[in-house]
């Protein structure tokens, strides 16, 4: 798959690629920042709930897995490839549940991360769970993670998160709902995360002018986010259908 640009102005750039394809031809030590929310390989052909309505879990076939080795080999080659082009005390944000969070943080520790964190998003209005035989799934994880180095200095606004936390140390666990209607407005993505999670991600971890990379960009919310607060940013994704609702929300936010 070729590597092409498919929207670009002076804050952001969206590029149609595959993703591997991209990390091996990025420039070494170019982003402060990288957000990945890579698949959790959880299309297994089973059901859940949505609006009250059972619905197929299966998002598509990017989102399948043949075997634990295979979900490991590729968790371990495009973190490999994303270190590379990650600035020395630049940091990595990982999000997952049970289906692949625990091949992600044994990757990254592999590959030459520290894991500085682990995020624990608590979701106030889950879908319930169909089955009856297990507790409702509510949380997902986010492992922060920067390169495993002596002398390795990252960045993190203290300030800034005590303040957004009324005064007092900001903790690991996040609280909130589900995407809402407003951020899908300009289509929908089956594993869309709420713009609030991404605020605190891209606060505490970056400062204005730094360059943000997203190499499983998805409907856009890193971009959106990025754009908001003064980021430059680069989204990857070989979905043209997702890089549209991506390019669209990002010109909403100039008006375009």
């Amino acid at each position: 798959m070729d590597i092409n640009v498919y929207f670009s102005d002076r804050k952001s750039k969206l590029v149609l690629a595959d993703t591997f394809e991209y990390l091996e031809a990025a420039p070494e030590e170019r982003f402060d920042m990288i957000f990945a929310d890579p698949p959790y390989f959880l299309s297994n052909d089973g059901f859940s709930n949505s609006g009250g309505k059972k619905v197929s879990v299966n998002k598509g076939d990017w989102d399948k897995i043949d075997g634990l080795e295979s979900k490991h080999k590729f968790n371990r080659s495009w973190i490999r490839l994303a270190k590379r082009t990650l600035k020395p005390n630049g940091t990595i944000w990982i999000c997952g549940t049970l289906h692949n969070i625990y091949s992600v943080g044994l990757a990254l520790e592999q590959e030459g991360f520290k894991i500085m964190n682990n995020i624990t998003w608590e979701k106030t209005n889950p879908p319930p769970n169909l089955s009856k035989r297990y507790f409702t799934h509510s949380t997902e994880t986010i492992l922060w993670a920067r390169k495993d180095f002596k002398g390795a200095k990252h960045y993190y606004n203290y300030d800034l998160m005590r303040e957004m936390n009324g005064g007092k140390q900001m903790k690991d666990v996040w609280r909130g709902p589900l995407t809402p209607p407003r951020e899908k407005k300009m289509g929908k993505h089956p594993t869309q995360k709420p713009e609030y999670i991404l605020e605190k991600v891209i606060l505490s971890s970056t400062e204005e002018g730094d360059l943000i990379l997203d190499p499983f960009v998805g409907s856009g919310t890193t971009g959106v986010v990025a754009r908001r607060l003064n980021r430059a940013f680069i989204g990857v994704d070989n979905n043209e259908e997702y890089l549209e609702i991506a390019k669209k929300r990002l010109e909403a936010i100039d008006g375009k």
